[in-house]
């Protein structure tokens, strides 16, 4: 376990998780990730969260050192994702006076998870309702979308702290050193990046709140400069561009579009932007996605295959358009040797994205010559037109 420290009374009861390849069985964390869950020690007693089932015998230790006897009152349940809610029955089990903290879609969601009876058990909460621990009073703030229907979040106000269920999380396990913006990038835009309006409304909500702390479900408390993350999830949620560069993206049967993809992203730099260079058929591509968010101009490059675009490339545009990718300036290049149609194809996914403009588009026919570079170099001139 992490050595989170928060306060007396409020302890880190989450465990890190290295033993994982893949989380939601699709996104690399080559510095696994953290399961946060948190213990509220008052008059009354509170865990807020549970873990994922991987980890459950270190979260229950977890639990039975920092309770040193005694015994929870409460389960505040923010979201019924398995990787928090899991441990939601066998808590139960362990401690058959607790009682269960949820709104009225976490209590749809939980018989559809768990062959249990909590009908005696539940306090059902709504937008704005409290619940008293002693000093500590908990208010319960409705986030749904963020991303799943039922998710809250709670404020706790003596001591400040926005329990913020899966929002300002990050990927990484919290005993990694690692700055936090690359890979809470990288978990939003495709955890949460669907979501913007859901995400806004939250917002809008926690301005009205005193916080000191932000306490995700993973990734590391928040302590400082809190208007640093809020402005990045204020970024991210309304789909502008984090900063000025070019996302290079490209997709290479033999090699061709490779090097002309390769030769783009040379002139760009060259020009004075920042690029980001990424082989769809063998990068993390949850990582391009993020990329292609973070920066306000997108090149793609692939060729026709079986008369339709490189399949690479095709998924990285589904994946764009189910993160409801928007606003950005698009360059197209394709290639081919007959029958070429990746270009237009390309195309008709960038005008179905909201606010997106193709620039132009450069046809190489088959391999890269000296007139493709002069082309290339006006494609260039025209994505900053």
């Amino acid at each position: 376990m992490s050595k989170i420290e928060i306060s007396d009374a409020v302890r880190y009861i989450g465990c890190d998780d290295h033993s994982i390849d893949l989380f939601e069985s699709q996104y690399k964390v080559p510095n696994g990730v953290s399961y946060n869950s948190y213990l509220i020690l008052d008059e009354k007693i509170a865990i807020m969260d549970t873990a994922d089932a991987r980890v459950t015998d270190e979260w229950f230790a977890n639990l039975d050192r920092e309770l040193s006897g005694r015994t929870p009152d409460y389960l505040v349940v923010s979201h019924m994702e398995p990787d928090h809610a899991s441990n939601i029955k066998k808590a139960c089990e362990k401690y058959p006076d607790m009682m269960i903290v949820g709104n009225a879609k976490t209590f749809a969601m939980i018989p559809q998870f768990f062959d249990i009876d909590i009908s005696q058990r539940k306090v059902e909460v709504k937008e704005g309702d409290t619940l008293s621990l002693g000093k500590h009073v908990l208010t319960f703030v409705m986030a749904p979308m963020v991303h799943w229907p039922e998710v809250m979040v709670e404020y706790e106000s003596t001591e400040k702290i926005l329990f913020s269920a899966d929002a300002f999380g990050k990927f990484g396990a919290l005993d990694v050193d690692e700055e936090w913006l690359g890979e809470a990038r990288r978990y939003f835009i495709n955890i949460v990046g669907k979501y913007g309006n859901p995400v806004q409304a939250l917002l809008k909500k926690a301005a009205n709140l005193d916080i000191s702390i932000i306490a995700p479900l993973h990734g590391p408390v928040l302590k400082d400069n809190l208007g640093f993350y809020i402005d990045k999830y204020n970024t991210w949620s309304t789909y502008t561009p984090e900063e000025s560069g070019v996302t290079v993206a490209y997709a290479s049967i033999h090699g061709n579009t490779a090097a002309v993809a390769k030769k783009m992203a040379e002139i760009i730099e060259e020009k004075g932007h920042k690029v980001n260079l990424f082989d769809l058929s063998r990068c993390d591509m949850s990582a391009a996605v993020a990329s292609a968010f973070q920066y306000d101009k997108l090149v793609l490059a692939a060729p026709t295959y079986d008369a339709g675009i490189f399949p690479p490339m095709e998924d990285f545009l589904l994946h764009l358009k189910s993160k409801t990718f928007q606003n950005r300036d698009v360059a197209v290049i394709e290639n081919g040797s007959w029958a070429i149609t990746a270009g237009k194809l390309m195309t008709g996914y960038v005008e179905g994205f909201k606010g997106c403009t193709v620039k132009g588009m450069v046809t190489v026919k088959s391999a890269m010559k000296d007139s493709t570079v002069t082309e290339l170099e006006a494609l260039a001139d025209a994505l900053y037109a």
